[in-house]
C-alpha cells in the first residue's frame, strides 16, 4: 500500500511538472523572423514574454568583420528611440538618420530595440508591458546566445530614450559602462507638474490612462523617484555620463521661420539640473549644452556623432 501511494504521488508530481510553464531560463525573447536589409543591417521580429507574448522589432547593425570572425565576442551599443513613433521607433536611427554610416567604424554591435510609443523603458505599474525586463533580461540573453555579444555595453538615447539610457544605467549599476542622453527626459519631477504633466500627456495622447506607468505622481511619488535619473544620481557614480541638449530657440539646424520649442526648452532645463546633481554626487559627466536648437533629429544625429567616440572607447568598440 505504501509503495502504491508513493508511486501515485510521484505520478501526480510528474504531471504537475510537465504542466507548469517553462522556467525563466527557458522563457523570454525568441526571434520569429530575421531579415537582412543590407551588409550590416539586420531586422528581427522578436516575441517577448515580458511584453505579454507580443511581437516587436529590433534592428542590429553588425560591425565590419562580424561574419568573418565566428569565434569572436563583441561589445554592444544600445540606441534607444524617443516617444510617439507608433511601434516602429526601433527603425528611427536608420530612417531619420544614416545610423549605418555614423557607426561604420564601430567594433561593436549597435542594437536598436523597440521601446513602445510611450513605454518609458519601464515595467508598468498597471501590469502592462515590462519594457525594462524585455531589454535588460530577455534581449540581453537573446543577444548573448544569437549574436555573440560580451558583457561590455554602452547605451545612448534621445528624448524618452535619453530617460531610458540614464534610468537603466542608474537602476542597474555596472550593466552599462557609459550612458548618454540627447535632449533627454532626465528629471521627470523637475518643477513638479511642469514635468510630470509632460510624461502623462505623452501617455494620454497615445491612448493610455495617465497613471498606468508609475501611478499618480503624488500618491506614488516613491515609484516616480525610483525611475527618475535625477533622484538616482548617486547610483551613477561609477558610470560616466554624457548629456546633450538645446534650449528650444531656433538654431542653425532648424528650417527658416521655426518658432521656439517648449519641449526642448523644458528638457534643456532638466538637463542642466541633472548635470549639477550628478556633479554634486561625484559622477563623471560631460555636457554639450549647445544653446539654440529645437527638439529635432538633426541635433540628435550631431549629438550621436559627437559622443560616439566616448561611448565606443568605454566598451572597447
Amino acid at each position: 500500500m505504501r509503495l502504491r501511494t508513493l508511486l501515485l504521488s510521484f505520478a501526480l508530481l510528474l504531471n504537475v511538472f510537465l504542466a507548469v510553464p517553462a522556467t525563466a531560463a527557458e522563457t523570454g525573447a525568441r526571434i520569429i523572423r530575421s531579415t537582412t536589409l543590407s551588409e550590416r543591417l539586420v531586422e528581427l521580429a522578436v516575441r517577448s514574454d515580458a511584453l505579454g507574448g507580443k511581437e516587436v522589432g529590433v534592428r542590429v547593425l553588425l560591425p565590419a568583420g562580424y561574419r568573418e570572425q565566428p569565434g569572436r565576442r563583441w561589445p554592444t551599443l544600445f540606441l534607444l528611440h524617443g516617444c510617439c513613433e507608433g511601434e516602429t521607433g526601433y527603425r528611427s536611427w536608420t530612417v531619420n538618420m544614416d545610423g549605418a554610416a555614423a557607426t561604420a567604424a564601430a567594433r561593436a554591435l549597435v542594437v536598436m530595440p523597440e521601446g513602445g510609443a510611450a513605454g518609458f523603458y519601464s515595467n508598468w505599474i498597471s501590469g502592462g508591458p515590462a519594457w525594462e525586463r524585455f531589454h535588460l533580461v530577455e534581449l540581453k540573453r537573446l543577444l548573448e546566445k544569437e549574436f555573440r555579444v560580451n558583457q561590455r555595453r554602452a547605451v545612448a538615447g534621445l528624448s524618452m530614450g535619453g530617460f531610458g539610457a540614464l534610468s537603466y544605467a542608474a537602476r542597474h549599476p555596472g550593466f552599462f559602462s557609459y550612458a548618454a542622453a540627447y535632449s533627454g527626459v532626465v528629471h521627470t519631477r523637475y518643477q513638479g507638474a511642469r514635468s510630470t504633466d509632460l510624461v502623462q500627456r505623452i501617455l494620454t495622447e497615445r491612448g493610455f490612462d495617465k497613471n498606468v506607468l508609475w501611478g499618480d505622481p503624488v500618491a506614488q511619488e516613491r515609484l516616480w523617484r525610483a525611475h527618475n535619473p535625477f533622484d538616482l544620481a548617486a547610483r551613477l557614480r561609477h558610470t560616466p555620463v554624457h548629456l546633450s541638449t538645446g534650449d528650444g530657440r531656433p538654431g542653425p539646424l532648424d528650417p527658416p521661420g521655426s518658432g521656439r520649442d517648449w519641449v526642448e526648452e523644458l528638457l534643456g532645463e532638466q538637463t542642466v539640473s541633472l548635470a549639477e546633481e550628478l556633479r554634486r554626487n561625484g559622477v563623471r559627466v560631460s555636457t554639450d549644452l549647445y544653446g539654440a536648437g529645437r527638439h529635432t533629429w538633426p541635433y540628435w544625429e550631431r549629438a550621436l556623432k559627437r559622443s560616439l567616440p566616448m561611448l565606443l572607447r568605454a566598451i572597447g568598440g
